[in-house]
C-alpha cells in the first residue's frame, strides 16, 4: 500500500478521456475534472477525480499537496525529432535567410551532408551525450516521450552507431526515447551506386542488426525529389513492414507523393505534409495514418504551414511534432511551435492538446500515455496557472512548474 501517492490539489486536470483519434475538436469536449487529485500506484495511474473524495477514499495514500494554482496535462509526445547529430547548420540558416537556395547552401558545403561529415566525426558517447542533453532539455519543457531518428550516419556502421548512442542516451534520461531507423535520409554521397542499390544494401544488410540488438522498431524514409522517388522507397518500406518493423514517412515536404506512399504501405503517419493538396490530404484522411505537421520546419525554411485545419476537417488523425534537427528546425520547442500552428491554422486549444499527447502516441504505436486516466503511464505536466486556456496564450513561454514521469516527479 506504500506505494500509493496522492497529488493535488489541481485547479484544472484535463483528462483527455473520450476524445476521438480523428478529426475536428471543439474545448467544450475537453472533460475538465476542478479541484482535482491525482493517485499513482507506482508508474501508473490508478485514479483521478476530485481532490476531497479521494483522500477520504484513500487515507493511506502519501499525500502531495499543492499550495498554488495548477494544470494538469498529460507528459507531452514529441513524435518526431533528429536530436541525435553533431555541429550546427547555423551557416545554412544565415544564408537562407539572405536568399541562397538549397542548391547554393549544399553546393558550399551545407545541407543534410554537413550534418552527416559532422556526425560520422563523433564517438558513440559524445553522441550520446549530445542526444541525452537535448532530451533532457525537452523533459524539463514537458515532454516526456520523444521519438529520435538516426538518418546522419548513411552507412552501415554509422548509422549502427547512431541507433546505439539513442539506446544509450535513453537509459541515461528520464525521458522515454522512442528510436527511428532513418538510413534512408538520403543517398551518401560516398556511396557509388544508385539509390535502389543502397536501400537494398540497408535492408539486407541492416535491418538484422537492429533486429538482433532490439534497436529499434520503426523505420523511416525521406520520399522527395532530393531523397528517393515513391518508385524506389515503396519495395523497402515493405522490406521493412516484412521484418517487422513499424513504418512511418518523412512526406510531402517540398513536392507531394510521399503521403500515397504512407497510406499505402501502412504508415502509423505521415511527417510534414507541406505540400499537401486536396488530394493527398482526403487520401490521408480516410487512412488510418496519423498526419504529423511539423511547424517547426516550416519557421525554419520560411515556407507553408502543414494545412492542419483541412486535414481535421476531412476527419483526419493530427499530431504536432517539433522536427528539431540541426538544418531545418533548431528551435525545438514543441510548445512554441505547437502555439504557432494553432494561430495560423486555427486550431482548438483541444486539437492542440490532443496533437501534443494521444494523437501523437498513436503516430509511435503507443496505447499506454497520453491520456490522465486509470491504467496509463502517470506521465503529467503541471502548468503554474488556473486555466488551462494561458497555456497556448502564452506561446511557449509558460512552461511547466513540475514534469512526472512513471511516476516519479522529474
Amino acid at each position: 500500500m506504500g506505494n500509493k501517492k496522492l497529488i493535488g490539489p489541481i485547479t484544472q486536470l484535463l483528462t483527455l478521456d473520450k476524445l476521438p483519434l480523428k478529426g475536428a475538436l471543439r474545448d467544450e469536449q475537453m472533460e475538465i475534472i476542478s479541484q482535482a487529485g491525482i493517485l499513482l500506484d507506482g508508474d501508473k495511474i490508478l485514479r483521478v477525480g476530485s481532490w476531497t473524495e479521494l483522500k477520504k477514499d484513500l487515507p493511506e495514500a502519501e499525500l502531495v499537496e499543492l499550495k498554488a494554482d495548477f494544470v494538469a496535462l498529460p507528459g507531452l509526445i514529441d513524435c518526431h525529432t533528429h536530436i541525435c547529430f553533431g555541429g550546427s547548420r547555423a551557416k545554412d540558416f544565415a544564408m537562407r535567410n539572405s536568399g541562397k537556395t538549397y542548391l547554393e547552401i549544399a553546393q558550399a558545403g551545407g545541407g543534410i551532408w554537413d550534418t552527416v561529415t559532422q556526425t560520422r566525426k563523433l564517438s558513440l558517447e559524445k553522441l550520446a551525450r549530445i542526444t541525452t542533453q537535448n532530451a533532457n532539455r525537452h523533459l524539463s519543457e514537458g515532454v516526456t516521450t520523444i521519438e529520435v531518428k538516426s538518418g546522419y550516419g548513411l552507412s552501415l556502421e554509422e548509422e549502427v552507431k547512431m541507433l546505439r548512442a539513442i539506446q544509450k542516451a535513453d537509459r541515461s534520461t528520464a525521458a522515454d526515447l522512442i528510436a527511428t531507423c532513418l538510413a534512408a535520409h538520403m543517398k551518401p554521397r560516398d556511396f557509388e551506386g544508385s539509390n535502389t542499390s543502397y536501400l537494398n544494401l540497408i535492408s539486407a544488410q541492416l535491418f538484422p542488426v537492429l533486429i538482433e540488438e532490439k534497436l529499434c522498431k520503426r523505420v523511416d524514409a525521406f520520399v522527395e525529389k532530393s531523397a528517393f522517388s515513391p518508385e524506389e522507397i515503396t519495395p523497402y518500406l515493405q522490406k521493412a513492414k516484412e521484418s517487422g518493423f513499424d513504418l512511418t514517412v518523412h512526406a510531402d515536404q517540398f513536392t507531394v507523393g510521399g503521403s500515397i506512399v504512407a497510406v499505402e504501405v501502412r504508415a502509423k503517419s505521415a511527417d510534414h505534409l507541406e505540400a499537401s493538396t486536396e488530394k493527398e490530404i482526403n487520401f490521408l484522411a480516410k487512412s488510418d495514418t496519423i498526419a504529423v505537421a511539423l511547424p517547426g520546419a516550416s519557421i525554419g525554411l520560411g515556407c507553408a504551414f502543414t494545412p492542419a485545419r483541412k486535414i481535421l476537417d476531412q476527419g483526419g488523425g493530427l499530431a504536432i511534432a517539433s522536427d528539431w534537427n540541426p538544418g531545418s528546425a533548431p528551435m525545438g520547442d514543441l510548445l512554441a511551435q505547437a502555439s504557432i500552428l494553432a494561430t495560423f491554422e486555427k486550431l482548438s486549444t483541444a486539437e492542440v492538446f490532443a496533437a501534443i499527447t494521444f494523437r501523437a502516441a498513436t503516430a509511435l504505436g503507443l496505447a499506454d500515455r497520453g491520456k490522465l486516466i486509470s491504467g496509463m503511464l502517470a506521465d503529467f505536466v503541471l502548468f503554474p496557472t488556473a486555466d488551462y486556456r494561458e497555456i497556448l496564450y502564452q506561446q511557449g513561454k509558460l512552461k511547466p512548474a513540475q514534469v512526472w514521469k512513471k511516476g516519479a516527479k522529474i
